[in-house]
């Protein structure tokens, strides 16, 4: 796939060094080491290695990635590898999609306190959902659920929301068969706002009350439990989002969809348009408009579109995917094996690579082909962080042009 002509990490090399400047003492550690990741990637800094075809004898040399989650060029080997994981998991059930947003005024003080309130809002959403479709009267299962955090709009806004991937059923009560939910129609969106409401205030106000919570500047009052409680008191009667999409088409449509939303990160490259003294251009989808009138260009001043890029950098360690119900780390296995056996699905062995004909001494071979013929590609020689390659890609002969006129 070709380079995009524009990168965050051109952006980040150019205009990085004075922004920083100008920032000083106002940039977390964790927004400094993202924006590092993201200037050396695929660059000499983090070394690589060199491959030779063993056929034409054609030799590249491969920088490193930095694999920092927030980089645009490194999520899509990680995605990947984590969807070549959840393949199995993947059950012969239609599956849906629903959303859970915060309400603007929560999300001003999720942006003080990011690692406490995405985590309510982990939390608060996985028991709607679960609660919801436990109850008798709606669908009377243990469901699972695969959640993706993300916190921007199109446009890099702070705009805090999680994706949730749910099976269209779970397990009764008494673990001996399956309940699947109506054809098209999971769980009523207005009974889980109401709860999701209910669950993330409660949280809120132990959170407040376990000095969990801090505030700066237009928020600095809220520190006070009172004005807190007043601050809370109009979301208790507003109606907050909960969205519910309709189902899938299949196990696949559930992978090409996880493919382009777990490891998605506020900006992808192929958005970029152009970078100059006019500011960062680039495309974004306004959901406000008519479907046909989405597609819009923005242009940022530089620096604003810098600090917009880094307020969605996550807490160190913050895991942004997560699984509840049937799908928690610890009962996946079982679970699945489980659903299978009462859905009569054949069980999916992951695939194990045959590496019987590989020796040490081997050269390792790479994932793409040769560009030039096709054949394989092996690396024939690897260098550190900073360091330079003996071997070298061999120049193009030159050519030369001569003048019969």
């Amino acid at each position: 796939m070709s380079r995009p002509s524009l990168e965050v990490a051109d952006i980040f090399r150019g205009h990085g060094p004075v922004w920083r400047r100008a920032n000083a003492g106002h940039v977390s550690l964790g927004q400094l080491k993202v924006m590092s990741a993201i200037e050396n990637c695929r660059t000499a800094a983090l070394g690589g290695h060199v491959a030779r075809c063993e056929k034409c004898a054609h030799t590249q040399i491969s920088y490193n990635s930095c694999r920092n989650r927030h980089c645009p060029k490194c999520q899509g080997a990680a995605a990947k590898d984590w969807l070549a994981a959840r393949e199995a998991d993947l059950l012969p059930v239609p599956y849906y999609h629903v959303v859970f947003t915060l309400p603007a005024a929560i999300t001003d003080i999720a942006y003080q306190n990011k690692a406490v309130i995405y985590d309510l809002l982990f939390k608060a959403s996985a028991e709607a959902l679960i609660t919801i479709a436990a109850d008798p009267k709606h669908l009377g299962a243990r469901i699972g659920i695969t959640s993706v955090l993300h916190t921007w709009g199109s446009a890099m806004t702070h705009h805090p929301h999680v994706h949730m991937i749910v099976p269209g059923g779970g397990i009764s009560p008494d673990g001996e068969r399956w309940v699947a939910c109506r054809s098209g129609f999971f769980l009523p969106v207005r009974v889980l706002s109401r709860l999701f409401r209910r669950l993330l205030l409660e949280r809120l106000l132990a959170a407040h009350q376990a000095g969990h919570l801090k505030f700066f500047g237009n928020h600095a009052a809220l520190v006070d439990p009172q004005a807190f409680a007043t601050y809370l008191t109009p979301l208790r009667r507003a109606e907050w989002v909960v969205y519910a999409k309709r189902p899938f088409g299949g196990p696949q449509a559930v992978l090409a969809y996880l493919s382009r939303y777990t490891h998605r990160v506020a900006i992808a490259n192929s958005r970029l348009i152009a970078c100059d003294h006019a500011g960062v251009t680039f495309r974004w989808k306004d959901y406000r408009a008519d479907r046909r009138d989405r597609q819009k260009v923005m242009t940022l001043a530089t620096g604003e579109f810098i600090r917009r890029f880094l307020i969605h950098v996550l807490p160190q360690g913050f895991h942004r995917i997560r699984h509840y119900g049937l799908l928690a780390s610890g009962t996946r296995a079982d679970n699945i094996a489980r659903v299978r056996r009462l859905l009569n699905a054949p069980v999916i062995q992951p695939e194990v690579g045959d590496d019987s004909r590989t020796e040490a001494d081997e050269p390792k071979p790479i994932s793409h082909p040769c560009p030039c013929c096709g054949g394989r590609m092996v690396i024939i020689e690897t260098f550190q962080r900073g360091a330079s390659p003996r071997y070298r890609p061999a120049a193009a002969p030159a050519v030369i042009r001569i003048d019969t006129s």
